[in-house]
């Protein structure tokens, strides 16, 4: 079949969000810029296939300076649905409109009850219970864990249940067990979490303790068929890397990929541009930007991830074909310049480039992020699963 672009490459970095939303005072967010606050904190800042993009032309940036003749296209998005997560941003993307938010915990830590089931049903006892850095919660808790097979439950400023087990003295298939237990439990209204996330560690005490690669996320299914669905259904290939198959659990995906890092996801997904001959879709989902630097608020480690991010876009850049499709995104803000340790509600980069584009530059602003699933239906002449929002901005991209 005739296709304008045969492979179409969306990456998304993570809480890149580029300013504050009109609404963002709602969610208990003033004047928050991601993007625009570390540029403002870099020293120096060194993005130049960014730049070339288009990145500063979209967004003013301290040190890097627009230019001439950006090569892609690019405008801001807002978010339609009601939240600021992970999973309510990547749903948005392809077609789903998140009306009624998740449940976030981070000041009161999880209820009782839930609690008490959770410790009937797994026969440990349950420490933590608050919103805590995973880092650190190991060096206060890990030792009791060990020493008592205690089991660490704690959350954060997103809308997650997290378990903590040791993989040499409580080993992954336990650990996994539990977290489909929390699962369960937690799909009551009242306890309704986004993700349930197993959180794996190594190390006997106290400053030895390392998460390991084994992460593992129990995320509610999408509240309907999205674009993903529609492609595979089609007999298109729809390739997830890092955590997309677990935002979307596995439904739409016909394979994926874990990734260590965002520098390893964008080396998984620089080889799968040289080397697989696939026609649909590659996903890819970048989690350091947020996970490492933006709830940990730092700015500084955040704009160096960016330009690790920026040196791996080269090489992408290169491997492209004339009949890919390269877009850039985000999911929400998290700027590492504001106070606590939340998500915030932003505006959303967009940038598009293809070899094959005649033309490049400033695209009207969108009020959702679900022009990115239906262009990317249009262009499969796929049609939009029903109930699903978006519209296809293919016939600008020329």
């Amino acid at each position: 079949m005739d296709y304008r672009y045969r492979r179409i490459f969306i990456i998304v970095i993570d809480s890149l969000g580029i300013g504050a939303m009109p609404d963002s005072e709602r969610f208990g967010d003033i004047a928050v810029d991601t993007l625009g606050h570390i540029s403002e904190r870099m020293e120096e800042f060194h993005i130049p296939n960014l730049q070339a993009l288009g990145l500063a032309n979209l967004k003013p940036l301290k040190q890097v300076a627009p230019v001439e003749h950006p090569l892609a296209y690019f405008m801001s998005m807002q978010e339609k649905s009601n939240g600021k997560d992970t999973m309510t941003g990547h749903w948005e993307m392809m077609g789903i409109e998140t009306k009624k938010p998740f449940i976030t915990f981070t000041d009161t830590g999880f209820p009782k009850e839930l609690i008490e089931e959770l410790e009937k049903r797994c026969g440990r006892k349950i420490i933590g219970n608050k919103a805590a850095s995973g880092t650190e919660i190991l060096d206060e808790l890990g030792e009791e864990e060990i020493n008592n097979g205690s089991l660490i439950v704690y959350t954060s400023a997103d809308s997650v249940l997290q378990i903590c087990g040791n993989e040499e003295t409580m080993g992954l298939k336990r650990l996994y067990h539990y977290c489909e237990i929390a699962r369960e439990l937690t799909m009551r209204d009242e306890w309704r979490v986004g993700r349930v996330i197993a959180r794996p560690y190594t190390g006997k005490k106290k400053g030895e303790f390392v998460r390991t690669a084994n992460r593992h996320d129990y995320a509610l299914k999408p509240s309907g068929p999205t674009v993903l669905n529609a492609l595979k259904d089609a007999g298109l290939d729809v390739i997830s890397v890092g955590k997309i198959n677990d935002i979307f659990v596995g439904e739409g995906i016909t394979q994926a990929h874990r990734s260590k890092s965002s520098v390893h996801g964008m080396e998984q997904t620089c080889a799968i541009a040289k080397e697989e001959d696939f026609t649909g879709l590659c996903f890819v989902n970048l989690v350091d930007f947020d996970a490492l630097w933006g709830h940990r608020r730092d700015p500084i480690g955040y704009g160096r991830e960016i330009e690790k991010f920026d040196e791996k876009l080269g090489e992408l850049l290169t491997a492209l074909r004339d009949d890919d499709l390269l877009i850039l995104t985000a999911d929400h803000g998290n700027d590492p310049t504001y106070t606590g340790s939340d998500h915030t509600r932003e505006k959303v980069p967009f940038l598009s480039y293809s070899r094959s584009h005649r033309g490049a530059g400033p695209l009207p602003e969108s009020d959702t992020f679900a022009v990115i699933g239906a262009t990317a239906a249009d262009n499969f002449h796929v049609a939009l699963p029903p109930e699903t929002i978006g519209r296809s901005i293919l016939d600008m991209l020329y």
